[in-house]
């Protein structure tokens, strides 16, 4: 302090004004010197103190008797297993407090005034990963955990989501067909009916998923196997019946070494009160149901036969007649002798009329419209009125109509027998006809695909529009009136486009071309 004060008496005279302040800055600096050296002498202090008090707590623990040790030791929990060590370590880690404390009201406008574009970034992200996680868990439940899968017992199941899944989601046909293979070997292992709809359905999705992957020759083989099956179980059963072994209530009769000559239901997997107070399925409900299956099996061979990459047309056409002849002979059957207890309906009147349709491509594809046209025609009155899909068979029975030969192959057969003759023989339709009975087929179908509205009506109304008109310009083409004809295809080249439907312009196109180089003296 005296050096400080000798320097306040000094004159200022001589002096520059830079040095003064130097000078003053100097004597300012003095008390603060001293007081920092006074906060770092009381840190050491505070520092020893709470050293020594370590060096205390540490000779205690140290000089503890071994007998308290002991007890200490004693009294400390067994080490927790492994499990639940990973599950508190989850606990831990997937807790959302610190996500939630961060969100609330104060936390969440101080993150908003520091980087406004981070956080929306992040809550957007955050919404993000919230609706993937809820997708997931539906899709789980959904399908993973739904009635298709369920009802097979767990291993089953296993080997049908594993199948499913690399067919459709990671595609591997080498796993796949494994464990195809894998889930029939279970069903047999588990005993399961084969001809349950169950088991069925299975072999059905394999033919199914190796005509996705485009092999057909296996997918025909799966399905004939199929078919040959339950032909025989229905053969068996029918023989049973006929031999007096099952009554009209389709349940057995007679010894039980009987009941075990019969086709019996193999499905006897729970016996608890309410299956046992349930009314199991009888063997005319069965031998219905797979009996349907099987003409169904048989429609869609007739189908893959029928393609491209096959081309068996006999065997389709096969196949495509035993699923008519069957259909129509249960129907008689059903009128002659009635329905049978437990039986059930017969196939829809839309199945049947798919069959019928089936048959009926069958022969439009070998140019057999004589043959073609009848099918067609009773494939019409089975469909629903207001349907797209009758529209279209409309179509069909037109082109059929207007393709048809004055003369078929059945009018050169030799003529029945002089007391066979009957005055109800009519004479073939003449061209003309055919052509008048085609229009009148060709303008319902447009009127019919015109009136349809609301959920009812589909694309295929649209395409039957296109189909009707130009069928149309080409029967009137066939008619000789030229005018009309053109206009049908120019309407239908308009809607074809304005539909983007490619077939329906190169159609109306081609027929445009026609007509235009035609001489309508030539009719």
């Amino acid at each position: 302090m005296s050096a400080c004060r000798a320097a306040a008496r000094r004159p200022l005279s001589g002096f520059s004004h830079t040095p003064c302040l130097r000078q003053a800055s100097a004597a300012t600096t003095c008390p603060r010197s001293i007081s920092t050296r006074a906060a770092s002498a009381r840190r050491q202090e505070e520092h020893a103190i709470a050293f020594y008090q370590f060096l205390q707590k540490r000779r205690q623990s140290s000089s503890t008797p071994p007998e308290k040790n002991a007890s200490n030791a004693s009294e400390q929990k067994p080490p927790m297993p492994p499990s639940k060590l990973i599950l508190r370590a989850l606990r831990q880690g997937l807790t959302f407090r610190p996500l939630f404390s961060a969100f609330r009201g104060q936390n969440l406008r101080n993150l908003f005034r520091q980087s406004p574009e981070e956080l929306v970034i992040a809550i957007l992200l955050l919404c993000g990963c919230a609706g993937v996680t809820v997708y997931a868990v539906y899709a789980y439940f959904n399908y993973f955990q739904s009635a298709q899968f369920t009802r097979f017992p767990p291993e089953i199941a296993k080997s049908l989501r594993r199948a499913l899944y690399y067919s459709n989601y990671q595609p591997d046909p080498k796993l796949a067909l494994k464990y195809y293979k894998l889930a029939l070997q279970q069903c047999t292992a588990a005993k399961l009916d084969p001809f349950s709809d169950e088991v069925i359905g299975v072999r059905i999705q394999l033919a199914a998923w190796l005509e996705k992957i485009g092999n057909f020759q296996n997918s025909i083989e799966v399905l004939e196997s199929l078919l040959d099956d339950c032909k025989k179980w229905v053969e068996l059963m029918e023989k049973s019946a006929r031999d007096g072994l099952v009554d009209n209530s389709g349940r057995v009769i007679g010894p039980k070494t009987a009941q075990s000559s019969t086709p019996k239901r193999d499905d006897q997997a729970s016996e608890n009160n309410e299956e046992e107070a349930a009314e199991p399925e009888n063997l005319w409900a069965k031998r219905s149901r797979v009996l349907g299956r099987s003409v169904g099996i048989s429609v869609k061979l007739g189908e893959l036969c029928a393609d491209e990459h096959v081309l068996q047309g006999d065997v389709a056409g096969e196949h495509l007649i035993w699923a008519v002849e069957t259909v129509l002979k249960e129907l008689q059957r059903r009128q002659v002798e009635g329905v049978k207890e437990g039986e059930g309906d017969w196939m829809s009147p839309e199945q049947i009329g798919g069959a019928l349709e089936a048959l009926g491509n069958h022969y439009e594809s070998k140019s057999q419209h004589y043959l073609a046209a009848p099918l067609y025609l009773q494939a019409v009155t089975l469909s629903p009125k207001h349907s797209c899909h009758t529209a279209v068979l409309m179509n069909n029975l037109a082109i059929s109509l207007a393709q048809q030969p004055t003369q078929s192959p059945l009018d050169s057969l030799p003529p029945p027998a002089e007391g066979k003759r009957s005055q109800s023989t009519s004479q073939p339709p003449t061209r003309a006809t055919l052509l008048a009975s085609a229009r009148s087929w060709a303008l319902q179908a447009l009127g019919t695909a015109q009136k349809i509205t609301g959920e009812d009506r589909t694309e295929e109304c649209d395409e039957a529009c296109t189909v009707a008109m130009c069928n149309l310009g080409d029967i009137a083409s066939m008619v000789g009136n030229m005018e009309e004809a053109k206009q049908r295809f120019r309407e239908s080249l308009k809607l074809s486009q304005k539909l983007a439907f490619e077939p329906g312009v190169v159609q109306a196109q081609d027929g445009l071309k026609r007509v235009s180089t035609t001489n309508p003296s030539k009719a």
